[in-house]
């Protein structure tokens, strides 16, 4: 087996891996290692032949992984088909909603803080507790994930001038 082909199957095969570890779908991570494989858009046709799926499945996913912008749907002149491609900023648009998730779960210890101590019940102390723990928690994290992303914004920057330096 040439390297191509197996470099190929082993990112599919690690991808989908990834996604289900992150309780997502295996087919999901295979499809965007796929594209983020492929030189060239590929059509739902190629997707289903690549990875040996039925073509239902494939079409889910791919609606699915194209809401979250992690591909996208591309024009091919001369198709009638629609064809599919990485979304350049699919890392950073995959961090952007694990951080709404994270936001998420810090409005939702808010949330149910406020609650509690709205109802003025001393059983309730226990739970308090752990509530400021949670909302303390994520609030952290949105602090951390907030200066990762601006640190990316830098790098990526940094990266768009290598690479128009490299064009000239």
């Amino acid at each position: 087996m040439e390297a191509h082909e197996k470099i190929k199957r082993e990112i599919i095969q690690s991808f989908g891996h990834a996604y289900q570890a992150f309780g997502l779908s295996k087919l999901m991570g295979r499809v965007v290692a796929l594209l983020l494989f492929a030189e060239k858009p590929l059509s739902l046709d190629e997707i289903t032949e690549h990875l040996e799926m039925s073509k239902g499945p494939i079409s889910q996913i791919t609606r699915r992984l194209k809401d979250h912008n992690l591909i996208k749907k591309v024009w091919v002149p001369g198709s009638r088909r629609d064809y599919y491609e990485i979304h350049p900023e699919a890392f950073e648009n995959a961090f952007i909603t694990n951080m709404q998730l994270i936001q998420d779960n810090h409005t939702l210890a808010q949330s149910l803080k406020s609650q509690v101590s709205a109802a003025d019940d001393s059983s309730l102390q226990a739970l308090d507790k752990r509530l400021t723990e949670m909302e303390r928690f994520y609030e952290l994290m949105m602090e951390h994930y907030h200066a990762f992303l601006n640190a990316w914004w830098q790098v990526k920057k940094q990266l768009r001038k290598e690479l128009e330096s490299t064009n000239d």
